[in-house]
């Protein structure tokens, strides 16, 4: 019996077959489904190949249970982009899909839709994080991280020979006729050039704009502009809030944007730089100035292993690089008494380096980064001291100062984070102190009904699970963030005090030691009220999982 994926691909040549009647080559097939897309039957046949698209990439494959009230969204989304992206683009997209053999996974499939479409390649990146995404299509979507190839030396040359012009001469640059990896956006190159300050030759690496995407990528945001305006004119569906979706997605575009901004990720750089370079067993790529251009990021070549390849047994090498990485990521910005603190928006395993010979990590691809200011990174600190004193009141007003400004319905949102925070606290065991990750997975729940929260809280909360996977990847469960933090902040007293003395009020500090001081009443009250609480979370039971939280990541959702 035919597979429904053959008899499916069947039926959209036959529907073609008067544009691909005598056209032999992939080309000409190409030219003429193109020709079909901007012929005057274009919509109709635009409207065919959405269909025909969910149906061999169905939603339900894609989007696991524990997302389905998400498969609404993402059935809307893939249909508008199908209806959107420019007939150059899509006609080689249908006649590879025709082509692939019929057993290919639904996953695959995806990879190949997506691949020459940065934009979305970004957003799949973004979703690979997600750890509680299905396995087959979280290990085709991770395949972005390495597996892109869609420009060819020469082309990377020829850019760099036009950019920089007499410098290649200035500086005795020799670049390496083989790329050395690529990305969604860019290609890096490894050269070799004389350094004026030393008088000699380095190496170095220079990260290229793929000349295809300036054009790509614009029309990419341009499309996830307008889904963004679709979807805030769509009534809930699946229980989910079509304009919440909407904000997060035009959130997203923005901070996408910056991966095409190279003198931003320069600057960023500089800053990066300065920030670690009094913490030891941490490096950043240094910015090679004189041969950085809006197309190309010169940068120091640095040595080492993909982190979570570094280690080939178990042991104390491992926990010890762990804890320094979640120290370097999440203390060292938590710390910092900069007015608005920076952080790494994307630490994948990908962006992290393990260098033996130096014992030291190295931090790479700076171009997503974002800042907390003193307000956001105070109410963050008050939401986790309020959880661990499970007080929910005050849960409450931390996270309402965290909420982007509202238009109105202020007293429905108190009513949705109040329900939210109390489902929260009854998860909790009594007899154990809650995991600060809890108060991150609280957020992503609002979030998902609906309350929005400014972009860099956003992806402040995406790079905390990112992190979280890429601990667990190295160490195992035994290195928690949280604990490492804590640690760390202990560890450097004299920037913890300072740090809290700038966040905190005198106001906070009082509500501190009311909320520590009453603690025990509010969790015997809780427990009274409820007695399944009571009987149930004790402890967690012995086998048993913890209860399931909310999906993590509303941002790779959305994406």
């Amino acid at each position: 019996m035919r597979s429904r994926i053959k008899i499916e691909e069947e039926h959209l040549q036959q529907a073609l077959e008067p544009f691909l009647r005598g056209h032999q080559t992939t080309a000409a097939r190409i030219g003429a489904v193109q020709s079909a897309l901007e012929g005057d039957g274009g919509k109709r046949w635009r409207r065919e190949l959405a269909r025909w698209t969910l149906r061999v990439v169905p939603v339900e494959v894609l989007v696991p249970d524990v997302y389905r009230q998400w498969r609404p969204v993402v059935r809307e989304a893939m249909q508008f982009v199908v209806l959107r992206l420019s007939a150059a683009r899509l006609a080689p997209k249908v006649v590879e899909q025709m082509t692939l053999p019929a057993d290919t996974p639904a996953a695959a499939r995806l990879l190949r839709f997506i691949s020459k479409v940065p934009g979305l390649q970004k957003l799949g990146q973004a979703l690979a994080r997600n750890r509680k995404l299905e396995p087959g299509v979280r290990r085709a979507l991770t395949e972005l991280e390495n597996g892109i190839s869609d420009v060819t030396a020469d082309e990377v040359r020829s850019t760099i020979l036009r950019e920089l012009g007499a410098q290649i001469d200035a500086f005795d640059v020799q670049p390496d006729t083989a790329i050395f990896s690529e990305a969604s956006v860019s290609a890096v190159v490894r050269f070799r050039w004389r350094n004026p300050e030393t008088g000699r030759r380095e190496r170095g690496v220079f990260k290229v704009l793929k000349p295809y995407v300036p054009d790509c990528y614009a029309e990419d945001m341009k499309i996830l502009q307008q889904l963004a305006a679709h979807l805030a004119h769509k009534p809930p569906s699946g229980g989910i809030r079509m304009t919440g979706a909407a904000e997060t997605l035009t959130e997203i575009r923005l901070l996408l944007e910056h991966e095409v901004d190279f003198r931003r990720e320069q600057a960023t750089l500089l800053k990066a730089l300065r920030l670690y370079r009094s913490v030891p067993g941490i490096r950043v790529p240094r910015v090679i100035q004189p041969l950085s251009t809006q197309r190309i990021t010169a940068l120091s070549d640095e040595k080492g292993m993909k982190v979570t390849d570094a280690f080939a047994r178990p042991g104390t090498p491992r926990r010890r690089v762990a804890e320094r990485l979640a120290e370097a990521l999440v203390g060292v910005p938590a710390l910092a008494r900069d007015r608005d603190a920076i952080f790494h928006a994307d630490p994948h395993a990908g962006n992290v380096l393990y260098d033996a010979r130096r014992d030291e990590l190295v931090i790479l691809d700076w171009a997503l980064t974002e800042r907390l200011n003193r307000e956001q990174r105070k109410n963050v600190l008050l939401l986790v001291l309020m959880l661990l004193l499970r007080d929910g009141s005050r849960m409450v007003k931390a996270v309402e100062n965290l909420c982007a400004p509202a238009a109105g319905h202020d007293l429905e949102r108190r009513r949705s984070i109040r329900e939210q925070v109390d489902r929260c606290l009854d998860r909790l065991p009594v007899l154990r102190a809650p995991d600060p990750m809890e108060a991150m997975r609280l957020l992503d729940t609002i979030a998902l009904e609906g309350v929005r929260f400014p972009a860099a809280l956003l992806v402040f909360r995406k790079a905390c699970f990112t992190l979280d996977g890429v601990l667990e990847d190295v160490a195992g469960s035994s290195v928690r963030l949280d604990s490492v933090i804590a640690r760390y902040a202990a560890a450097h007293p004299v920037e913890t005090g300072a740090t809290l003395v700038s966040l905190l009020s005198v106001r906070d500090w009082l509500a501190l030691d009311w909320s520590a001081a009453t603690m025990a009443a509010r969790v015997c009250a809780r427990t009274a009220l409820r007695p399944s609480v009571w009987l149930g979370r004790l402890l967690p039971r012995a086998g048993s999982p913890e209860p399931a939280s909310s999906p993590v990541d509303v941002s790779t959702v959305t994406a």
